[in-house]
C-alpha cells in the first residue's frame, strides 16, 4: 500500500509538472534572478549570487535549450529557442547576468503566454473529446439493463438513453420520442425531433424523452470520433504559407547568427571595447529573432480550424483554409444541395395503354430498391394512393440515366430523356410536347416505358430556404462566378438557377461529365470549389480545388472524400467558411507585416544607437504575444443557426454567434 501511494504521488507530481512547467519556468527564473540581484546589491557573497543567477538561467532556459538542441540534432534546424539561450549565455559571459536573466525571464514568460493562448484554441477541439461518453446503459434481451463501457458495444446492441444524457454511440431509435441537441455535430442550436427509425449520433444530447437506440457502429467509427480525428489531423498539416515561412526561417536564423558575429567582431577590430561590441551583438540577435514571424501563420490557421469545427464545418487541413480564401468560382450540384432533395410527385401522365395506377405501380416497383430522392418520391406517391407495388425480378441502375428492370417478366425502364432515346431511338413528338410543357413549369419529367413510352411522371424539388441570400452573400464576399452542374434537364435547371441567382448552368450531365466541367472551370478561372452531397458528386469533388460536402452527418463517403465538410444542409455554413478563410488570410498578413516591421525598427535602432537589451526583449517578445492574441480573434463569431442566413449581407463575423 505504501508503494502504491508513492507511485500515485510520483505520477501526480509528474502530471502536474508536465501541465504547468511552462508557467513555472518564468516564475523560478524571476525569483532566483531577484535573489541574486539583491545579494549582489548589498555586497553579499559573490559565489552565492552567482549560484542564484545560474539557477535563474536554468529555470528560464532549460526548456528552451532542450527544444533548441532537439531541433538542431533531430531536424537540423536552427530554432529561435536556441538563439535566445545563446544570447543569454553570451550576456552572462561579459558579466551582464541580470540582462541575460531578464531576457530568459521574458522569453519564458512569452512562451508561457503563447502556450496559454493556444490552449484556448485547443480547448475548442478537446471539448469534443468530452462529448464521447465512456459508459452506456445496455438493454439485455430479458429487459434488464447493465452499465457497460461504450467500447464494448457492438452493432445490433440496444442501449437506453435517459433524458438529459449524452447519446453514447451512433444508431437508430427503436422506441421513444424526444428532441436531440445535435450542436456538437452540426453547430446548430435548434434541437431536432426524433422518433423510431430516425438516426442519432454519439455525443449529442437527449433533451427530454427516454430512448431505446439500436447501435449502428462501433465507437471508433462514429461521426464524433471521425470529426475528432479529422480536426486533429487538420491541425497537424501545415498550410502553404506556414511551410514557406518555416523554410525561409532556417536561412534567416543562419543569417542572424552570422550578422551577430559580424556585429561583435568588426567593431572590436576597429577598437570598440569587447564588452560593448558583444552587448550590441546580443541585442541584435534578440530583436532580429523570428519568433513572431514563426507564429504568424500557424496560430491563425489553428484558430480558424477550431472556429469552423465548433460551427459544424470541418476543414481537413490548413491548405484548404488558404485555398478557400482565394476562390473565384463555386460550382454547385442541384439536387440535395441547392434544393431540398425531397421532391414530390405532381403529375402522372399515361401516354400509351397503361393507366395512371399502372404507370405509378410499375415505376414504384422499379424504384423501390433505389435510395435516389426521385425514387423515394415515386414510391411515396404510390403508397399514398394505396397502389399495390408489384414485384421486381431484377433491376440494374444506369448512372446518370435511370433504372431498367424486369416486372412480371416484362422489361421496363424509368429514367431521363437520355435513357428514353437509348431505348427507343426517338421519342414521339406528342410526348416531347408534354415533357416540354411540364419542364416550363419547373418540373422534372421522367419517362416510363417498355416497348414504347407508357407514361410520364413529373416531380418538383423545392429550392432550399435561404439559398438566394447565401448565393448573394458569396458574391458579396468576392466570388466572381457561381455555377450549377446538374444531371437534371436544362429547363428545370434554368428555372432553379434563376430563382437562386446562379450565373451559369450546365445541365443533363453524368457524374463523369460534371468532373470534366470542373476541369474546364479550373482552366478558365483558376481555383474552383465544388459543392455536392459527397456520393454521386465524388468525381467532381475530387477534381476541384476544394471539394465541399454538404449535409454529411451520417455520410462516410462525404467525410472521407471532401476537403471541407458542412455537417448540415445549411449554405450559411459555406458563407461562414469563406468569410473565415478570408479573415484568416488577412490576419496572417497583418501578423507578418507587424512582426517584420517590429524586427526592422528594433534592428535599426540597435545598429545605429544604444538600445538597452531589456527594451529589445520587451519589444521582441511583446510583438510575439500580440501576434498570438491577434490570431485568437478568429475564435469569435461561430456559425450556429439557420437564422443566420438572413444576416449574410455583412462582411465580417461579429463576436456573437448570431452575427456570424
Amino acid at each position: 500500500m505504501v508503494g502504491e501511494g508513492v507511485r500515485t504521488s510520483a505520477g501526480s507530481f509528474s502530471a502536474a509538472w508536465t501541465r504547468h512547467k511552462e508557467g513555472l519556468a518564468p516564475i523560478g527564473c524571476a525569483l532566483f534572478l531577484v535573489l541574486g540581484g539583491v545579494i549582489s546589491h548589498v555586497g553579499g557573497d559573490a559565489y552565492l549570487a552567482a549560484a542564484f543567477y545560474v539557477l535563474s538561467y536554468l529555470s528560464g532556459g532549460t526548456l528552451s535549450l532542450k527544444e533548441g538542441v532537439l531541433s538542431l540534432v533531430r531536424d537540423r534546424r536552427i530554432d529561435v529557442d536556441l538563439l535566445m539561450v545563446l544570447a543569454a549565455v553570451a550576456a552572462a559571459s561579459i558579466g551582464e547576468w541580470i540582462e541575460g536573466g531578464i531576457l530568459l525571464f521574458l522569453f519564458s514568460l512569452s512562451n508561457a503566454l503563447q502556450s496559454y493562448a493556444m490552449d484556448r484554441t485547443r480547448r475548442a477541439i478537446t471539448a469534443l473529446m468530452s462529448l464521447r461518453p465512456q459508459e452506456a446503459l445496455l438493454k439485455r434481451e430479458d429487459g434488464t439493463t447493465e452499465v457497460v463501457a461504450v467500447d464494448r458495444l457492438e452493432p445490433g446492441d440496444v442501449v437506453v438513453v435517459l433524458p438529459g444524457e449524452l447519446i453514447p454511440i451512433d444508431g437508430k431509435v427503436v422506441a421513444g420520442v424526444t428532441s436531440i441537441d445535435e450542436s456538437s455535430i452540426t453547430g446548430e442550436s435548434i434541437p431536432i425531433d426524433k422518433r423510431p427509425g430516425d438516426e442519432v449520433f454519439g455525443g449529442t444530447i437527449n433533451q427530454y424523452g427516454s430512448l431505446d437506440v439500436r447501435v449502428a457502429k462501433r465507437t471508433e467509427e462514429t461521426v464524433i470520433a471521425k470529426i475528432i480525428r479529422m480536426v486533429e489531423e487538420a491541425q497537424s498539416k501545415e498550410a502553404p504559407t506556414q511551410r514557406k515561412i518555416d523554410t525561409i526561417e532556417q536561412y534567416y536564423a543562419a543569417f542572424v547568427i552570422a550578422l551577430t558575429i559580424a556585429v561583435a567582431v568588426i567593431p572590436f577590430a576597429l577598437g570598440v571595447p569587447w564588452s560593448d561590441a558583444v552587448y550590441r551583438a546580443i541585442t541584435l540577435m534578440v530583436v532580429a529573432s523570428p519568433c513572431a514571424v514563426a507564429m504568424a501563420a500557424p496560430a491563425p490557421i489553428v484558430a480558424s480550424i477550431a472556429n469552423a469545427a465548433r460551427s459544424g464545418i470541418l476543414f481537413k487541413g490548413g491548405v484548404h483554409v488558404e485555398n478557400m480564401a482565394a476562390l473565384d468560382v463555386i460550382a454547385f450540384d442541384k439536387t440535395g444541395t441547392l434544393t431540398e432533395g425531397t421532391p414530390v410527385v405532381t403529375d402522372v401522365v399515361p401516354t400509351s395503354d397503361w393507366d395512371v395506377d399502372k404507370v405509378l405501380s410499375v415505376s414504384a416497383a422499379v424504384e423501390k430498391r433505389s435510395e435516389h430522392p426521385l425514387a423515394t418520391a415515386i414510391v411515396t406517391a404510390a403508397e399514398e394512393r394505396g397502389i399495390d407495388v408489384q414485384s421486381v425480378d431484377q433491376a440494374t441502375a444506369i448512372p446518370g440515366e435511370g433504372i431498367v428492370a424486369s416486372v412480371d417478366g416484362e422489361d421496363v425502364w424509368i429514367g431521363n430523356r437520355r435513357l428514353a432515346r437509348e431505348k427507343l431511338g426517338s421519342i414521339p413528338k406528342d410526348v416531347e410536347a408534354m415533357v416540354k410543357s411540364l419542364e416550363e413549369e419547373g418540373k422534372t419529367a421522367m419517362y416510363v416505358g417498355a416497348d414504347d413510352v407508357k407514361g410520364l411522371i413529373a416531380v418538383v424539388d423545392r429550392l432550399r430556404p435561404g439559398v438566394p441570400d447565401a448565393i448573394k452573400a458569396l458574391k458579396n464576399e468576392g466570388v466572381k462566378r457561381v455555377v450549377m452542374l446538374t444531371g437534371d434537364n436544362e429547363s428545370v435547371a434554368a428555372a432553379i438557377a434563376a430563382r437562386a441567382g446562379i450565373d451559369e448552368v450546365h445541365a443533363g450531365l453524368l457524374p463523369g461529365e460534371k468532373a470534366e466541367w470542373v476541369d474546364k472551370l479550373r482552366g478558365a478561372h483558376g481555383l474552383v470549389a465544388m459543392v455536392g452531397d459527397g456520393v454521386n458528386d465524388a468525381p467532381a469533388l475530387a477534381r476541384s480545388t476544394i471539394g465541399v460536402a454538404m449535409g454529411a452527418r451520417g455520410s462516410d463517403v462525404a467525410l472521407e472524400t471532401a476537403d471541407v465538410v458542412l455537417m448540415t444542409n445549411d449554405l450559411g455554413k459555406l458563407v461562414h467558411a469563406l468569410r473565415l478563410s478570408r479573415r484568416t488570410q488577412r490576419i496572417i498578413w497583418q501578423n507578418l507585416v507587424f512582426a517584420l516591421g517590429v524586427i526592422g525598427v528594433l534592428a535599426m535602432v540597435t545598429l545605429f544607437s544604444d538600445l538597452v537589451l531589456a527594451v529589445g526583449v520587451v519589444g521582441h517578445e511583446g510583438s510575439t504575444v500580440l501576434v498570438i492574441l491577434n490570431s485568437l480573434r478568429l475564435l469569435w463569431g461561430t456559425h450556429r443557426s439557420k437564422s443566420d442566413i438572413g444576416a449574410l449581407g455583412g462582411r465580417e463575423p461579429s463576436a456573437s454567434p448570431a452575427g456570424s
